[in-house]
């Protein structure tokens, strides 16, 4: 990625974005497989969809994490809960206990 500073248009900022937004979609779709794994390995230990420990102790990192990155970690909060809510449903599914 550019440096933000060195991008003097907005065509060129747009890219920049654009190609951001696909590293963040792959980025994505390859946790989305990691659930999917997690879905498959959970019954085998007797664990359910929903680990609230768990939830809160992803919250706990990826707000340290987007503090040292520069990203509000309120925001950083609100993305990964929806997401991992997002989550907890779709293994919820596979695990039958979802609607």
């Amino acid at each position: 990625m550019k440096d933000p500073a060195d991008i003097s248009s907005m065509k060129d900022l747009r890219v920049e974005i654009d190609a951001l937004d696909r590293e963040l979609v792959a980025l994505l779709a390859d946790r989305t497989r990691l659930i999917d794994r997690a879905a498959e390995l959970k019954p085998a230990e007797g664990l359910p969809a929903r680990i609230d420990a768990r939830v809160e102790d992803v919250v706990v990192k990826v707000k340290a994490e987007a503090e040292i990155r520069g990203l509000a970690p309120e925001l950083a909060e609100v993305l990964w809960r929806e997401m991992m809510e997002h989550f907890i449903a779709r293994e919820e599914r596979v695990l039958g206990k979802g609607h």
